[in-house]
């Protein structure tokens, strides 16, 4: 009996340290229009206008529409499939499905990887370690399956109203955190599968983490105040730096295992310039509404170095975690952008050997943390 008391009270406290924790992300994987989108390139079967009005494909389009800065209407992605099936060559390709096509088998396999292996529990277990110990984050997240879509972009989160068939972009605390991932982009990860698989993985908990981050902001009464605050520019730049940093600072150290890519000190160096100049731009009171607006777009939706904003947020993540702890960079998850270039201007302070943010937007940081 006591044997049995004992268990039972074990099982409590272990259900109980889990219910604490808080940390309670699920991804709902749809495959589908990468499974029908496959099909329509192997030339078995496949329904152009059936394929274009999926969830993911619609998404898919939504995102290269935002990327190219022109409408683009289902009829045009149903006439690049219908292209794609019979091997025909419409000039632009907005989709990429040239590409995709003639990789058709590549991802295909990998595919069947994301079935067969434990794709979405490995991508939060990933995910979970970078948030505090604290943290309430409860979130099912849909998470799109495609086979086309812009060349730069591999996969993205979005927050999405529908509206019918028609998804439609909302900002912070609105519509439903969605994940889309283009795998014709991931097979370019590696050159055998398991590569590829470990690389999706790793592109995946990227965008995993901006899922769970936007949970957690939601739940957060310091971040909605800061969002409910009426951000300056320069304050919408840093966010897009922090967010995206993190996440790109995730994926580097799963896809590299420590290695740094080549080039890195020269396109690190020409980040923090651009980011320097551009945040300091940003700053400027009679800079138009237009200008700000393609300054903050561009900070991440160019090509990976291209994206300033982005690529300065990740080294700045890397920064603080080897040189303060990743105490430190978990802090700043909790307490937001400012508190995020205020730590590395700590770090900045220790050791002099890191990129340098400009004495203006030191300035600038060290008063709107105060």
């Amino acid at each position: 009996m006591a044997l049995v008391t004992l268990v039972l009270l074990f099982c409590a406290l272990h259900s109980g340290i889990r219910a604490e924790a808080g940390f309670d992300v699920t991804l709902r994987l749809d495959l589908t229009s990468a499974e029908q989108t496959l099909a329509l390139y192997e030339g078995r079967h496949g329904n152009p206008r059936q394929i274009a009005a999926l969830k993911g494909s619609q998404i898919a389009l939504a995102t290269t529409s935002l990327i190219v800065q022109r409408p683009l209407e289902t009829a045009t992605l149903e006439q690049s499939l219908e292209a794609a099936k019979f091997n025909q060559d419409l000039g632009e390709d907005l989709f990429r499905m040239r590409e995709a096509r003639s990789q058709v088998r590549e991802i295909r396999e990998l595919l069947e990887e994301v079935q067969r292996r434990n794709f979405g529990e490995r991508v939060v277990r990933t995910v979970e370690q970078l948030f505090p110990a604290d943290a309430r984050v409860r979130r099912s997240v849909p998470v799109f399956f495609v086979a086309f879509g812009h060349t730069n972009v591999d996969a993205y989160v979005r927050r999405v109203v529908w509206e019918g068939d028609s998804p439609h972009f909302v900002g912070e605390g609105q519509g439903e955190i969605t994940i889309v991932v283009n795998l014709s982009r991931a097979v370019s990860y590696g050159r055998s599968v398991d590569e590829r698989f470990l690389g999706l993985l790793s592109v995946v908990a990227h965008e995993v983490f901006h899922a769970a981050f936007a949970a957690y902001k939601d739940g957060s009464p310091l971040w909605r105040a800061y969002y409910a605050g009426g951000n300056s520019y320069l304050e919408q730049l840093m966010d897009i730096a922090h967010n995206e940093g993190i996440a790109y600072y995730l994926s580097l150290i799963q896809a590299t295992r420590g290695k740094l890519p080549p080039g890195w000190e020269e396109n690190v160096r020409a980040s923090f310039e651009r980011f320097n100049r551009q945040g300091e731009e940003l700053l400027d009171p009679e800079l138009s509404r237009q200008r700000a607006y393609d300054i903050i777009r561009q900070s991440n939706t160019s090509g990976y170095w291209q994206s300033y904003g982005a690529m300065a947020g990740m080294v700045i993540a890397r920064q603080i975690d080897q040189t303060l702890g990743r105490t430190a960079l978990v802090e700043t998850v909790r307490d937001g952008p400012v508190s995020f270039f205020s730590t590395y201007l700590r770090v900045m302070e220790r050791d002099d050997r890191v990129p340098k943010l400009s004495d203006r937007l030191a300035r600038e940081i060290r008063r709107l943390w105060r």
